[in-house]
């Protein structure tokens, strides 16, 4: 038996639970939400990253889909409810291939139906706008983690990619991991800053998580996750979910993608810009530079040494599928999950160690998170403070 087969062999019983998939982003991105154009029951491979059919070709067993919105969207809250609404539909057109889960106890019914548990997580806490109430009713209708910051910092928190303001997390900030924890929806470190996650980890009572982030040790991103923190997960009993995209795991891109960005400004363009007159800039810049490719093996260097710093206990999956353009060679799409595993098979990975990555870590967090909000219910209301009452300037 090759290693290839062993993979699938060990995924068909411990599938993987997938921290982070943007198709509602993408489904709304491309056609706004008409879901009989990008019918996942069949293959769009010319579209997506993803569907059902190459989800079962991955072994995916749980997936938490984003309900990510741009932070510069007038309305984010009504932005994020209609994402929620995307997966809901989501759902109901598809209930032979997915299960709403809110809990541990539904990933592992969905395990033994043989269907992809399906979980929401928000990626920004602009989503919330500043209101612990809108954080609860985003909690009501189904979400279980909320990223704290995207790439732009909110006004309690830090992101790893604007320029730092609040230092960490405010008191605001605080008291909202502190009602995350009481509801029992799990906390992202993805996308913040080092000093917010060091806050989090400083403030959080349950278990955090990485939703789709590597190690800043393998590649110097601000998305990544410095060796500190990770060696802190142990503790905290949170885990961290290797993601794929190229400019986050091979440095030899991140510096491409830098040196693409300065080449943008100086034909005073933004890096961001996706004109015709700025496409044509990027393609004669690639076409003297070829992009790096990352590889399975990129990846894999990266969980082993996520392994070395916080144990197999708290390492998981992370792909960003659907949220990022460009894939590895070998994890192109979610049908790729099979193949990381044979790498690390290959690597000396045992089979218990892979469960753990796949699938047992997952459902261990999100339990524990549960634990922890069932005790706090019992002594803790609901909090009602404002980010005026908190971070009202002294004086």
């Amino acid at each position: 038996m090759t290693s290839l087969d062993e993979a699938r062999a060990l995924l068909a019983e411990f599938p993987v639970a997938d921290g982070h998939n943007d198709l509602p982003w993408a489904l709304r991105e491309q056609v706004r939400y008409d879901l009989d154009a990008r019918d996942v029951a069949a293959d769009q491979s010319a579209h997506l990253h993803t569907d059902i059919p190459r989800l079962r070709a991955g072994g995916v067993g749980a997936q938490y889909w984003s309900v990510y919105v741009r932070t510069d969207l007038p309305d984010p809250v009504a932005a994020t409810l209609e994402q929620i609404d995307c997966v809901r539909q989501l759902l109901d057109r598809h209930p032979r291939d997915l299960r709403p889960a809110l809990t541990a106890a539904d990933m592992e019914a969905a395990r033994g139906e043989g269907r992809i548990a399906s979980l929401m997580g928000a990626e920004g806490g602009h989503s919330i706008a500043n209101s612990l109430g809108t954080l609860r009713g985003l909690y009501g209708l189904g979400v279980r983690y909320l990223t704290l910051t995207h790439n732009d910092n909110v006004d309690w928190a830090d992101s790893a990619t604007d320029a730092p303001r609040a230092g960490g997390l405010t008191a605001f900030g605080r008291e909202v991991v502190r009602e995350m924890n009481r509801l029992g929806m799990l906390v992202d470190l993805s996308h913040v800053a080092a000093t917010t996650m060091r806050d989090a980890l400083d403030t959080s009572s349950a278990p955090v998580i990485f939703s789709h982030s590597s190690a800043r040790a393998v590649c110097d991103h601000p998305r990544n996750i410095p060796d500190d923190v990770l060696e802190r997960l142990p503790a905290n009993g949170g885990m961290a979910m290797v993601t794929f995209v190229p400019k986050f795991v091979l440095q030899a891109a991140v510096d491409w993608t830098a040196a693409a960005d300065e080449h943008l400004r100086a034909h005073g363009l933004h890096h961001l810009d996706t004109t015709p007159e700025a496409m044509k800039v990027h393609r004669a810049f690639e076409e003297r530079h070829p992009r790096p490719v990352a590889t399975v093996s990129t990846v894999a260097d990266h969980l082993d040494h996520m392994r070395e710093a916080a144990g197999i206990d708290h390492l998981g999956i992370g792909g960003d599928y659907d949220g990022t353009a460009f894939t590895p060679h070998g994890l192109d799409d979610v049908s790729g999950y099979p193949n990381l595993l044979a790498e690390l098979l290959d690597r000396g990975w045992s089979k218990a160690d892979l469960a753990k990555l796949t699938w047992k870590n997952a459902v261990r967090v999100l339990d524990a998170a549960e634990e922890v909000a069932r005790a706090l219910r019992t002594t803790r209301p609901p909090s009602n403070a404002t980010i005026a009452s908190l971070d009202a300037p002294v004086g």
